[in-house]
């Protein structure tokens, strides 16, 4: 078979198996087994495969079809311009946080400024930072030993180790500030969805989905903590669930924050609150 046929074939397997980007996805997997660009795929349409390197492709395609992340497959993922280290230790990034990113970077009114992830998991929004603000005092915070892990490799291998601090925190236990900027992607999911969610969300660490029945009780917690971190006039950034927006805002003004506003992602969807303090 040749490269487009492959491609063919594997694209209509994927679309019976409700594969979302069924041809994306096979480009990726046929360029990660050929150790190409998905680019260069095109400019091979005609070239036949070799069966040593259609037999890694089938066990990829297998378990693609199974439900296992993309992301997982090649190791690798995208964000803000970054290629991350990405495994079952840590959700796989998705689109709404590199907009979080976006959005916080604009926020930053200090290159020297103090900035705490809470939550960082893989690390992608702390080590995103640290590649954007070369002076910036950067800390990251988890509960997971293994995404700690993953968020240091992930430093390590972006040449930015000695610009973030990785410790193992629940949200802002022992976390001495004051800061800047506190951003924050925390679980947010109510256990009573789980079986809404996709067989793909579904691979990630429980521990990174699920907050609890109300699903915003994580975010609940560091929005009351975050005053006493807060340097006068500091932000907190939150990437929020479905239907969270109202009730979290009230909170905030409950707690006396000021200038606080959601922000929509791409979608439309409320998902992204801000607001200072003092």
């Amino acid at each position: 078979m040749t490269v487009l046929e492959v491609l063919q074939a594997t694209t209509a397997y994927f679309k019976k198996r409700n594969i979302e980007n069924a041809r994306l996805n096979s480009e990726h997997l046929l360029a990660y087994v050929l150790g190409r660009k998905r680019i260069e795929l095109y400019l091979e349409f005609e070239r036949p495969l070799a069966e040593t390197e259609l037999e890694p492709l089938r066990d990829l395609v297998k378990r693609r079809s199974e439900g296992e992340p993309l992301q997982h497959l090649l190791g690798t993922v995208e964000f803000c311009g970054l290629t991350f280290l990405c495994d079952k230790r840590a959700m796989v990034p998705r689109p709404e946080t590199e907009q979080l990113v976006e959005l916080v970077r604009s926020e930053v009114r200090a290159p020297q400024s103090a900035i705490l992830d809470v939550g960082t998991g893989s690390g992608v929004i702390a080590l995103s930072l640290a590649a954007e603000f070369s002076e910036a005092k950067i800390m990251a915070v988890d509960i997971s030993d293994d995404a700690l892990a993953l968020a240091q490799e992930n430093a390590a291998k972006l040449g930015l180790s000695d610009r973030v601090q990785f410790l193992k925190r629940r949200l802002l236990e022992t976390v001495e500030g004051p800061f800047d900027l506190i951003v924050a992607n925390l679980p947010y999911i109510s256990t009573q969805d789980r079986d809404t969610l996709s067989r793909e969300v579904l691979r990630d660490p429980e521990i990174a989905l699920f907050a609890g029945r109300r699903g915003d009780e994580l975010v609940r917690e560091l929005i009351d903590q975050a005053p006493s971190r807060l340097r006068r006039g500091g932000m907190l950034a939150l990437e929020i669930g479905l239907g969270q927006g109202d009730a979290l805002l009230s909170a905030m003004a409950e707690k006396k924050y000021r200038d606080i506003c959601s922000r929509s992602d791409y979608n439309g969807v409320t998902r992204f609150l801000f607001a200072r303090y003092g």
